[in-house]
């Protein structure tokens, strides 16, 4: 009689797999680098930064007719942090990194509750940063609808610490995580339609950051930050354009009034062959103009901001806020030297929006190269960038050049394997 119920569970389990499909995959990235000037000018007795640090990913999806979930779990190990035979993560960076259900709803909507990654566009705003070994996420419940080439979504996150239960529980809202623009509230508007060569979106997002009063403790309401934008793209045949154009009002933590800030780019894309792709482009960002009380800054927010003005994150990757703003021009190629390598060649001019105290605007050049290469099941990647400072990199970076080191650097290489168990 045992043997017959543990017959119909195995056919019950095997008839809901039958419905459903179980996916399970990882990924291993260990990456080496070599920081001698990343981020900002290295000084000429400071000695240059070495590690490697891994990312280790276990993701699993589950979908049915009625909803999809998925759990990705990950930790961040940098080699050598944990002393042997240590019983604990010394740097406790084990996390859940997406946490989701996506529920169907019926004619073209479903809703998306919970950790998840909020990627849009080319990631200039709201990015995952996977670069980032951590990458970037957010807790939030999505509302989607799409019908044929239409896409809405709409975005609600309401966040708060579990670290004072009184605080959650009873007695108030008071949110205490600060840092990097993390927001106590956020409502997000995407709207996006493809049509055969143009695709346009429309953003509208509004952050609300945790005040306080004088004491720096107890919680006095919210300031609001808005941001508006759209991104627009042309593709025809070898040639293509992408633009941005996003503004910025309203006030940043600390009250600070946010007035006049905005992002402007225009990037050009030729593909000459089979074998090379030209670009070129140039990207605005403004500065802060000096007035006491307000800003004219414009910040990037949530977006894969490595990605962008060079990739030896001089600006808006943790650093640059509130600033003179900036004006990145910049060209490239990028060869196909095989079937499954390629070189990308990308050089970039930096200046500020705004003048430095001196008056300098020029900050200098910067010379990035990626080589990849795939192999059967992994890839290899690997970089060198150049920085060529100028005076003014010398002023905004708070050093002067004859406490500079003579070269400013940066070199890594990264394995990448993403294994597929089911």
């Amino acid at each position: 009689m045992k043997k017959q119920y543990v017959l119909i569970g195995f056919m019950a389990l095997f008839a809901q797999f039958a419905q459903a499909q179980f996916s399970l995959d990882g990924e291993f990235r260990p990456r080496t680098e070599y920081r001698n000037g990343f981020g900002s000018i290295i000084a000429d007795d400071a000695d240059a930064g070495f590690g490697i640090s891994t990312r280790a990913r276990l993701n699993a999806g589950f979908k049915t007719d009625a909803y999809s979930f998925y759990l990705s779990l990950q930790d961040v190990l940098v080699w050598g942090e944990n002393r042997q035979i240590l019983p604990y993560d010394q740097n406790n960076s084990f996390a859940v990194f997406q946490a989701w259900a996506d529920i169907k709803l019926g004619e073209g909507f479903s809703t998306k509750i919970g950790r998840q990654i909020l990627s849009y566009d080319d990631q200039r705003i709201l990015g995952g940063l996977d670069w980032a070994q951590q990458g970037r996420n957010h807790d939030a419940a999505l509302l989607k609808y799409k019908k044929d080439s239409f896409k809405l979504d709409f975005a609600l996150a309401f966040n708060q610490d579990y670290s004072n239960p009184a605080g959650f529980v009873s007695v108030g809202t008071s949110y205490d995580t600060t840092g990097f623009f993390s927001y106590k509230t956020m409502q997000m508007l995407h709207l996006s339609k493809k049509w055969s060569k143009f695709s346009g979106s429309l953003l509208l997002m509004n952050n609300g950051f945790q005040e306080y009063e004088d004491d720096g403790v107890t919680a006095d309401g919210t300031s609001g930050l808005q941001t508006i934008g759209t991104h627009l793209k042309y593709n025809s045949g070898k040639f293509g354009v992408a633009a941005n154009a996003y503004l910025q009002t309203g006030q940043r933590q600390g009250e600070v009034d946010v007035k006049g800030a905005h992002l402007l780019s225009l990037d050009l894309s030729y593909k000459s062959s089979d074998k090379v792709t030209f670009g070129a482009g140039v990207e605005v960002i403004s500065g802060n103009d000096g007035d006491a009380g307000e800003t004219g800054a414009f910040f990037p927010l949530y977006g894969t901001n490595h990605k962008f003005n060079g990739f030896m994150d001089y600006f808006y990757v943790g650093n640059h806020a509130n600033s003179i703003g900036l004006v990145d021009i910049h060209a490239s190629a990028n060869f196909k030297l095989g079937e499954k390598s390629s070189l990308l060649v990308k050089a970039l001019n930096f200046s500020g929006e705004q003048e430095l105290s001196s008056g300098e605007k020029s900050l200098g050049t910067e010379v990035d190269l990626v080589f990849k290469q795939k192999f059967k099941g992994y890839a290899l990647v690997l970089g060198y960038s150049q920085m060529f400072a100028s005076d003014g990199m010398y002023e905004l970076k708070g050093i002067t050049e004859d406490a500079a080191a003579g070269s400013q650097n940066w070199a890594w290489a990264m394995l990448v394997i993403k294994p597929k168990f089911l």
